[in-house]
């Protein structure tokens, strides 16, 4: 199993940038896949982001060419810069990771964006 902490969160403007942090330990070379995903108010939990063992990653289309998904193995963390951001990416924000070989998941306790108009 991994444990998952999230970091990064907080209050800005729109147009404005956060740099979201995930600290992993544990089972880290068990690990597929790691992802960001959201959940805003009366809303299901969405993808945002993931980026595979290998480094190959995927955007939902309404982030794509503003948030980034990268990987530090060094530092066993991941992380999910966004850059011009709207009031309609405010959510709670949570890191996620798949194990091998059974794809078990692991969560993150979420972190508050929230971006003001």
């Amino acid at each position: 199993q991994v444990q998952l902490v999230e970091s990064g969160g907080g209050l800005v403007q729109a147009g404005g940038s956060l740099r979201l942090s995930c600290a992993i330990s544990g089972d880290i070379f068990r690990i597929v896949t790691m992802g960001w995903y959201r959940q805003a108010p009366g809303k299901q939990r969405e993808l945002v982001a993931s980026i595979s063992s290998r480094g190959t990653t995927n955007y939902r289309d309404s982030v794509k060419g503003r948030f980034t998904i990268s990987r530090d193995n060094a530092e066993n963390t991941v992380y999910l810069q966004m850059n011009s951001l709207k009031p309609e990416d405010t959510a709670v924000y949570y890191c996620n990771a798949a194990l091998s070989p059974q794809f078990n998941t692991y969560w993150g306790q979420g972190t508050q964006v929230t971006v003001s108009s």
